[in-house]
């Protein structure tokens, strides 16, 4: 049932990785949309995620947050999509959906706010410097249909959203391996509905709220 597996989310946020990850489980899900400024700061969303941010999600009455921790947690609570890879293909699949919602979002996030470390800092900081996250992330994907073994999984959910958007609002370079890899993904069935419910959501709210 629906009300087994809550989202929340607001289409304009990383609560677009979430659907994507959810039409691909294919499980009913009851789609709770949330304002930055009311809703989201809410004491009862707050019980869900003292942060105050989306995406979250409640299945079976636990909650998740954090867009990796949810794409992960839903590839094992439904097996039967699979999302998640044989054990041969773990090391990968933890490796570079963490890398990419860490050091990746901190360097891209860090260049946003325009701190650019040092050297000194550098050696610091997890991310070390933007062009090496980039570097290696490049890495993980060059020449590769999918980031982890021989299949779509979860964490090409996570990595290819987060490359895709990098692509489009100009956060990611757009370097041939990252082109090559984010092209058939953009093809997915999953991912061209997630991004047709969030689009008509989007135009909904602009049409509410004209600037």
């Amino acid at each position: 049932m629906a009300d087994d597996l809550i989202f929340y989310t607001n289409p304009m946020s990383r609560g677009q990785i979430v659907r994507w990850m959810l039409e691909e489980v294919g499980a009913p899900y009851d789609p709770r949309i949330l304002d930055y400024g009311t809703t989201m700061k809410d004491a009862a969303y707050l019980a869900v995620n003292p942060m105050g941010k989306v995406p979250a999600i409640v299945h079976d009455g636990r909650a998740v947050t954090e867009c990796a921790a949810i794409c992960a947690y839903l590839a094992d609570a439904f097996p039967e999509a699979g999302l998640a890879p044989p054990a041969a293909a773990r090391a990968d699949y933890y490796r570079w959906l963490f890398f990419t919602a860490g050091p990746v979002e901190q360097a891209i996030t860090a260049k946003h706010f325009g701190i650019e470390p040092d050297a000194d800092q550098q050696r610091m900081a997890g991310f070390g410097s933007l062009d090496a996250a980039l570097d290696a992330l490049e890495g993980a994907v060059a020449g590769k249909a999918f980031v982890a073994g021989d299949r779509f999984s979860a964490a090409d959910v996570y990595v290819g959203s987060q490359i895709d958007w990098g692509l489009q609002f100009g956060t990611i370079p757009p370097r041939p391996a990252f082109e090559a890899y984010v092209a058939p993904l953009r093809e997915c069935a999953a991912y061209k509905r997630a991004k047709d419910i969030d689009n008509a959501l989007i135009a909904e709210m602009q049409a509410a709220n004209p600037v």
